[in-house]
């Protein structure tokens, strides 16, 4: 079975929309692709590694990396 995640490399950026609580809700992560076997995905998130079945994915695509913080005293910053 096909996911939108399937061909996406390993260490990849990426949100992934999946289904919660029997499939009554959605919820989204937001992390690096870490694993991915014929049943799952991990996504590798701040708090920890999610595993996310692939029958619950709704959605998922690669996102860029996050924007580097500025420190306030920056002189860029202006």
């Amino acid at each position: 079975m096909s996911h939108p995640l399937h061909d996406i490399a390993l260490g990849t950026r990426v949100v992934v929309r999946y289904l919660i609580e029997g499939g009554d809700r959605a919820t989204d992560a937001l992390g690096y692709l870490t694993e991915r076997t014929d049943t799952h995905l991990t996504v590798e998130i701040t708090t920890g590694p999610v595993v996310i079945p692939i029958s619950d994915i709704v959605a998922g695509k690669p996102i860029p990396p996050p924007a580097q913080r500025r420190h306030r005293g920056d002189p860029e910053v202006r």
